[in-house]
């Protein structure tokens, strides 16, 4: 088996496309429409995606704005060389960062996190540069 991606249903899919190609350096690999059933599809990821990397999936129906998030879903987790930059760097591009770079609390790995425009939480883990994938240079 291997993981290909992971589903977010958004509010506004330009935006969340901007959001994870502006703010977070993924590429925007493929989009699609079905007008018949009222939605759009986008896939985002780093390095060209699949089979590589997993990517995300971004769901846009076309009659929701907003979505509850629940209480199960947790986070997405990106490696970075360094989290204290990749921080400076989405604050500079406009983006939310909700927990500044720090080591996780009762250990020495440097997380940080950041908030995406529909509220879905992405952890930042600085990582080897060989470790990290090619985001967020």
């Amino acid at each position: 088996m291997r993981f290909l991606h992971t589903m977010l249903r958004v509010g506004n899919l330009q935006r969340s496309i901007d959001f994870y190609t502006q703010v977070l350096g993924m590429q925007l690999l493929r989009t699609s429409e079905n007008p018949q059933y009222k939605y759009s599809l986008a896939f985002l990821g780093f390095d060209g995606g699949n089979p590589g990397q997993a990517e995300i999936e971004l769901t846009y129906n076309w009659d929701t704005e907003h979505y509850e998030l629940g209480t199960a879903y947790g986070h997405i987790a990106l490696g970075v060389p360094d989290a204290y930059a990749a921080c400076d760097k989405i604050k500079a591009a406009g983006g939310n960062v909700t927990r500044e770079a720090g080591p996780v609390a009762g250990g020495t790995t440097v997380i940080a996190f950041v908030t995406d425009p529909d509220g879905y939480k992405i952890e930042l883990i600085q990582r080897a540069e060989n470790e990290a994938g090619q985001g967020l240079r």
